[in-house]
């Protein structure tokens, strides 16, 4: 039963979570659609952290969903030692780096009184929640080798169980593993809290900035009036009622 609530009933309480709350928190709440960036209250921490954090997530999320959509090319890739040796290392390297970034983070917003203040309960959450799931991910990496085989192996049949609504948890169930399973469990949380945290602005990153056209700012204000001048603000006063 335990098995069954861990690994059926939280994926697909999860996944329904997500789905249903993204959407309503896109329809009704939008303009909370953000990242809600303290990049103005502390930039230079914030810019060596972040740099890592989301380099790191970002290879290790493509890795993992190519390992989901593409198991057997995964496995035949891996029949050279060579190429294993390269993608299992690399892939660590990546572990460390998203590591090593959320640690950063973590540490700014524990010692940055500014960005201390707009730092909310849901917040923390989160970075614990990463946190334990890169841990693991590290632990289950180092622990259990050559994990890039085995995902594609062991972890891609149970995935796809789940989303064709046949899940088959025998083989996950049988781990002994305890940070493969809190790993699983870790990342299926994630999910869950998408639509309650600013990890949602994900969902609509700006992809039409690709084919949008440039935009050119003109500055229209006298310079050298702006730069001996003692005014608060520079314009025209704003004519709104």
């Amino acid at each position: 039963m335990t098995n069954y609530l861990l690994f059926v009933a939280l994926p697909y309480a999860a996944l329904a979570v997500f789905l249903i709350g993204s959407i309503y928190r896109y329809l009704n709440k939008g303009f909370t659609v953000s990242s809600l960036s303290s990049q103005f209250l502390e930039g230079r921490k914030l810019f060596i952290a972040s740099q890592p954090f989301h380099w790191g997530l970002f290879f290790l999320f493509f890795g993992h969903l190519i390992a989901f959509l593409f198991p057997r090319a995964v496995i035949a890739w891996n029949g050279q030692p060579v190429r294993l040796l390269i993608l299992e290392i690399s892939s660590f390297a990546f572990g460390l780096a998203a590591f090593l970034g959320l640690t950063l983070l973590i540490i700014r917003r524990l010692t940055t009184r500014r960005v201390q203040i707009v730092t909310s309960k849901m917040d923390i959450v989160v970075f614990l929640v990463l946190l334990t799931q890169i841990i693991s991910g590290l632990l289950v990496a180092y622990h259990n080798r050559w994990g890039s085989s085995w995902f594609a192996a062991f972890l891609s049949p149970y995935l796809r169980s789940l989303f064709v609504f046949d899940p088959q948890i025998d083989a996950i169930a049988s781990v002994n593993s305890l940070a493969l399973r809190v790993h699983v469990i870790s990342a299926f949380s994630l999910i869950g809290l998408i639509p309650f945290t600013r990890f949602i602005h994900f969902l609509v990153y700006p992809v039409d900035y690709l084919w949008r056209s440039y935009q050119q700012v003109i500055w229209n204000w006298p310079r050298k009036h702006i730069r001996t001048s003692r005014a608060h603000s520079e314009g025209h006063k704003s004519q709104n009622n």
